[in-house]
């Protein structure tokens, strides 16, 4: 049976390093002397000792007493506001802040020290407060109910209860009382973690485990089975974790966390001219998930930004298994949480632990997914600041069947002004790619597929976008904007959806099969079928999904403007007929103008598609770009722009997904990798057998588009 106890030893031993990563605070924080700690709670780090810190007694006069100097109001405001933005100034900054206010470098970093253990202080004395309340709540319960017990009367004579006749109610209530004892001693070991001794009677009730996200797309094989079968899923075969493993995972939770926040420092020695230094990492971290697997390599990168998004709310994205694959769909293909083994102290996430399985993808068949088996650790670091990481746990499983080993990889969220948060994040896994093909091989190599600056550019997308969501103040003189604030968030809501569903399905994840088709190698046509059956969001019947990747000499951005406006649609549209394409509805949601939603119509001369609406999402960031879109009925398009319910509208989303070839150096722009999908609805009835007929019409109309295409965009560079 696992014990609270171990993750209360495993938390203290890891306090003991907790601040490895900042030589700074290692070396002085930790031995103030008492009127130093004394001085920093009272006088709000105003005052400082001059010529030294608290242990440097004079050895010639022991008895001299330390000269003080009060800081003006003004030095004092400086260094606050100061210390909102960056609260561990390295000696340049000191340095700096020194010289401006005319105090020395040494005043300045004293009275940084005394106001982040003020801080400290006051962040604890809140929680202890908190956590006594919910005990008291607990307790006064706890009488209550005993005295109910105590007085009950029977409910047939209305005299006392005899000896046994209580025996249920009393069972349940001895259960109840031996399940918030384990939650009391399981909160208290946390909890010792953040003020710094063992705290008992502290209760936190424990939410229910987050539900699994439903899977967006599992492929039966060409003769048409049911949807998410595939006997070579990865993913299913692991199991959660078992008590034996917990302590194991806790230890590597801490030791991960301290990872990270050292290599999330700028000037950290761990990357020499922005470059990972494997060496060095080998020499800091001798321990943690083992060696490097035999074949596997290794991937390093890091990146910050700077975000439209609130720090809290970007961290319960991370915590929440759903909103997380919601927000990075263009990365995770699945994600489930199999066991929380914290769910955080006081409400929030701080110290939450989770172990999870997630499939991350490039929108392409010609890569495959990297599943991983892994324990998400959040803890706050200061005031205003939030780190959340990774830690791989395949070597846990019996046979570990990853080809992604996840070193401490995840981000460090820190408060800026107006709502912003800068990000910092860091990906450093253990890989065996040698299954992607080689049109891929130089972008996966160079970090640009999975690299944290693929994650980063998402999340930066994505805040821009949920900020758009939220616009109230938007302008009603540009023609076909959409003003009604309940349209706009039906319409985008419906786009998401849309998204999603794409990026799930175009992907080489192993819960599909594709069949490839014969072609020319690269440019071989991929296809699958499913079943769809009662589901709203989907037409019923038999589905085929068709997908190929090729490369064309074009700059990503070319390649994306031409295939995202309308006047140049029915260059490549085979469907469109050649007609006309007009935009009836417009929702911009970023700072770039290629990122909105669309409403076209195609006026075709064929009376059959006359008036066809089409719902269009144009997205794009410096790593990858998307043009994705699905016919629409009319009918149904009515209700979502009044504000009505878009899951019941049926989409077949189509598209395109650009990424660059990870060759833009020396100036150039380079090229293109760009990916064809469709999905087709063959037959409307999901019991029909799938004929060769409509695989052909397909591999046609998908080749056809490639030929279109690169001719339109050879035109272009001619």
């Amino acid at each position: 049976m696992f014990e609270p106890n171990m993750l209360l030893a495993a938390m203290n031993n890891a306090d003991s390093n907790n601040h490895n990563y900042n030589h700074e605070d290692n070396n002085n924080e930790g031995f103030l002397r008492d009127d130093e700690f004394d001085s920093a709670n009272t006088k709000s780090g105003s005052e400082n000792q001059e010529g030294g810190s608290g242990n440097d007694q004079d050895p010639l006069h022991p008895n001299k007493k330390k000269r003080y100097h009060r800081h003006t109001q003004l030095q004092i405001q400086e260094m606050e506001a100061f210390f909102k933005e960056c609260p561990h100034p390295d000696d340049k900054q000191r340095k700096q802040l020194s010289r401006e206010l005319g105090l020395e470098p040494l005043q300045v970093k004293f009275w940084f020290q005394n106001k982040r253990t003020q801080m400290k202080n006051h962040h604890e004395r809140h929680e202890n407060s908190h956590l006594r309340a919910e005990n008291d709540k607990l307790r006064n319960d706890n009488l209550r109910y005993r005295e109910a017990l105590a007085n009950a009367s029977c409910p047939n004579c209305g005299g006392p209860t005899a000896i046994g006749e209580m025996s249920f109610d009393e069972h349940q209530l001895r259960l109840e009382n031996a399940r918030l004892r384990e939650e009391i001693d399981r909160i208290s070991a946390i909890a010792a973690k953040y003020v710094g001794k063992p705290v008992s009677n502290y209760p936190l009730m424990s939410p229910p485990p987050l539900p699994p996200r439903p899977l967006e797309l599992g492929m039966g094989n060409l003769g048409g089975e049911a949807y998410g079968n595939n006997p070579t899923d990865l993913l299913k075969s692991i199991t959660t974790p078992t008590e034996a493993d917990k302590p194991v995972i806790i230890d590597l939770a801490v030791a991960a966390m301290e990872e990270l926040m050292r290599m999330a420092q700028v000037d950290d020695s761990l990357w020499k001219s922005l470059v990972f230094d494997d060496e060095e990492y080998a020499r800091t971290f001798p321990r943690g998930i083992g060696p490097r697997p035999a074949g596997f390599r290794s991937e390093a990168s890091r990146e910050t930004a700077v975000v439209i998004m609130n720090h809290v709310n970007i961290v319960e994205i991370l915590m929440d298994v759903n909103q997380w694959s919601t927000i990075f769909a263009g990365m995770v293909s699945r994600a489930m949480t199999l066991a929380v083994l914290s769910t955080g102290v006081a409400g929030n996430f701080n110290g939450a632990l989770q172990v999870m399985t997630a499939e991350f993808q490039v929108p392409s068949p010609l890569v495959p997914t990297r599943e991983t088996y892994f324990a998400r650790y959040c803890k706050q670091q200061g005031d205003g600041s939030w780190a959340v990481v990774d830690i791989s746990l395949d070597s846990l499983q019996p046979n570990p069947p990853a080809r992604c080993w996840r070193r401490a990889s995840g981000c460090l969220i820190q408060e800026m002004p107006n709502g912003y948060s800068k990000v910092t994040w860091v990906e450093h896994v253990e890989v065996d790619d040698r299954g992607v093909h080689s049109l891929y091989k130089h972008m996966v190599s160079t970090g640009h597929a999975f690299g944290a600056k693929r994650w980063v550019a998402i999340l930066d997308r994505q805040c821009e976008r949920l900020a758009s969501v939220m616009a109230t103040n938007i302008s009603s003189g540009e023609v076909g904007v959409i003003t009604n604030q309940e349209g706009r968030r039906s319409m985008l809501k419906l786009a998401e959806r849309m998204v999603i569903s794409f990026c799930a399905g175009v992907s080489a994840s192993t819960a599909h099969t594709w069949t490839t088709l014969s072609g020319t190698g690269a440019e071989d046509v991929r296809v699958m079928t499913r079943k769809s059956v009662d589901d709203p969001g989907r037409p019923p019947g038999i589905v085929l999904s068709a997908a190929t990747s090729f490369w064309i000499p074009v700059p990503p951005k070319r390649v994306f403007d031409f295939l995202r406006d309308e006047n140049s649609r029915n260059e490549w549209d085979i469907l469109s007929n050649g007609g006309v394409v007009q935009e009836m509805a417009h929702i911009a949601n970023g700072r770039d103008t290629g990122n909105c939603v669309s409403l076209l119509r195609v006026n075709s001369a064929n009376s059959s598609q006359s008036n066809m609406l089409i719902l269009q999402e144009s997205c794009t960031d410096p790593t990858a770009s998307f043009v994705i879109y699905a016919p629409v009925d009319i009918v149904a398009m009515n209700i979502v722009l009044n504000g009505g319910d878009p899951d019941y509208v049926a989409l077949l989303p189509s598209g395109f997904a650009i990424l660059p070839d990870g060759n833009a150096n020396g100036g150039g722009d380079g090229g293109s990798l760009l990916t064809v999908a469709f999905q087709i609805l063959v037959d409307s009835v999901p019991t029909a057998k799938l004929s060769l007929g409509s695989v052909a019409t397909v591999n046609n109309l998908i080749a056809c588009t490639v030929e279109r295409i690169k001719a339109s965009m050879s035109c272009e560079t001619a």
